[in-house]
């Protein structure tokens, strides 16, 4: 069994990938690797996705990445592997990118990714920080998982889904956040697993562990 963190120069790489072999070594899930190579890619059994930074911008890189984004694809849309993917990573799950230009992305879960407006306009925009979880669609990935737990996230902008059933999780902050979101074999999540302490590390755990 193998997980391949994508390397594409657009997320915490080192924080994720303590994070995942410690969950994959604790539940018996085998191996994690960070990887920029297509070929590993298109053979893992589970397929990690980070990002930091603007939407266009990650969207830009990893398909600049040689082979990198149509293993990636393959693998999730034809072969079925488990796909996560992390803050940015999830937002390219989305059909549009609304940040700094209409950008296409993977349209995977159907939606668009809009800036917060938080109808509180003391609250400060990026939403950075703990919040609680409020859960909307039964998942594996909540296993011993319920609402309140929190989790931890820095980020200016989040996913408008256009199917609520695919919207698993949100947060209030002023205005309802999409924390979770999932179809299928995709799941993405807005915060940072690898940063939220047991929370996170349990649905880390629980991906690993899951057979859609």
């Amino acid at each position: 069994m193998l997980t391949a963190i994508i390397d594409y120069e657009s997320g915490n790489l080192h924080s994720a990938h303590k994070a995942f072999e410690r969950m994959a070594r604790e539940a018996d899930a085998g191996d994690v690797t960070v990887t920029a190579d297509a070929d590993v890619i298109a053979r893992a059994d589970r397929i990690v996705l980070p990002g930091d930074g603007a939407f266009p911008a990650c969207m830009s890189e990893l398909k600049g990445k040689s082979g990198i984004f149509a293993a990636m694809v393959e693998a999730v849309e034809e072969k079925g592997r488990p796909f996560l993917g992390i803050c940015v990573g999830m937002q390219l799950m989305a059909t549009w990118g609304r940040e700094y230009e209409d950008t296409k992305g993977l349209d995977w879960v159907g939606g668009e990714v809009t800036r917060i407006t938080p109808s509180d306009t003391s609250l400060k925009v990026p939403h950075m920080g703990w919040n609680d979880l409020i859960i909307d669609v039964p998942h594996p990935v909540f296993e011993g998982i319920k609402s309140g737990d929190h989790t931890y996230f820095v980020h200016s902008y989040h996913m408008a889904v256009t199917n609520p059933a695919q919207r698993l999780a949100h947060v209030d902050y002023a205005s309802d956040v999409t924390a979770v979101i999932g179809r299928d074999n995709m799941i993405g999540m807005q915060f940072h697993p690898e940063k939220s302490q047991a929370t996170g590390l349990r649905m880390i755990s629980n991906f690993l562990k899951w057979a859609p």
